[in-house]
């Protein structure tokens, strides 16, 4: 799709909550950077319930969504086409509209995943560590599909959280091991350790980081730095936060609605940077 600079789009992030989101915040940055001066980016409050309405209702200007929680399932009745990727963890979180109206959608967070650890120089593992087992942690064992070649060990709260990772893991064709939370330390000796829990939930791990940590991916973006990742620094180790996961995944998706590459990375991350240093 080719598009005229000042050619009036539209796009949008959609979730519930969305208040929070730096979508706006990174894919404005990327139109200005882009010269696309008619293009917009709003955010909208709406759940599974509204959202067949709201896709509705979107006129010919709309270019593409961005999907947050609830609605990266929920969404994908209702498209034309989902890319294998979006498939295999049965998760959209970004949706492109067609020339001749077909609605699309993919998974970026993956391949987002796979380009922030690209940028910090790991294009391969022997063996990696996810710690929890929800969304995030299909998402990023569909990463660790493309660029681990051993085991990955899970480490979990539940049995049947336990099961729900052997069974992706079987799905995405890795070997997945899973593990009980109360060993959740020795996760941190691992080449790649993914930190996929909510806000608080690793701090406690933090006495734990080993002298010669090698590489942490810590999905939070707010607050960092994690204390996980404050200490994993202070030990020299590498380190990959939200803020890099989002940006990426981020850039992908502008390049897929406007048809126009390479999206603007050290903008979009300098407006994220900037927009969590005011908060």
């Amino acid at each position: 799709m080719r598009v005229r600079a000042t050619e009036a789009r539209r796009a949008a992030v959609l979730g519930s909550p969305i208040a929070h989101s730096l979508s706006p915040v990174l894919h404005r940055a990327a139109y200005e950077e882009m010269g696309l001066t008619g293009w917009s980016y709003d955010r909208f409050e709406v759940d599974e319930e509204a959202l067949p309405g709201f896709l509705a209702e979107l006129g010919p200007e709309w270019a593409g969504l961005s999907l947050t929680m609830p609605l990266k399932r929920a969404v994908m009745p209702l498209l034309d086409g989902v890319s294998e990727t979006a498939a295999s963890v049965e998760a959209v979180n970004t949706v492109v509209f067609t020339d001749d109206g077909r609605r699309l959608g993919d998974n970026t967070d993956i391949p987002g995943m796979i380009a922030a650890l690209r940028e910090r120089g790991i294009e391969q593992v022997d063996s990696a560590a996810i710690l929890g087992a929800g969304a995030t942690a299909s998402s990023a064992l569909a990463a660790l599909s493309r660029i681990c070649t051993g085991e990955v060990v899970a480490y979990v709260r539940s049995e049947a959280r336990a099961a729900e990772m052997r069974q992706w893991g079987e799905r995405l064709g890795v070997a997945v091991r899973t593990a009980d939370w109360v060993d959740a330390d020795r996760a941190l000796r691992a080449p790649l350790v993914v930190a996929t829990t909510p806000a608080g939930t690793t701090d406690a791990l933090s006495h734990a980081v080993p002298e010669r940590p090698a590489t942490l991916f810590d999905v939070l973006y707010e607050p960092w730095p994690t204390a996980l990742a404050a200490r994993w620094s202070a030990h020299g180790g590498a380190v990959v936060g939200g803020l890099d996961l989002l940006v990426h995944q981020a850039v992908l998706q502008v390049e897929q609605m406007t048809g126009r590459a390479p999206a603007p990375v050290e903008a979009m991350r300098k407006a994220g940077e900037h927009a969590l240093a005011d908060r």
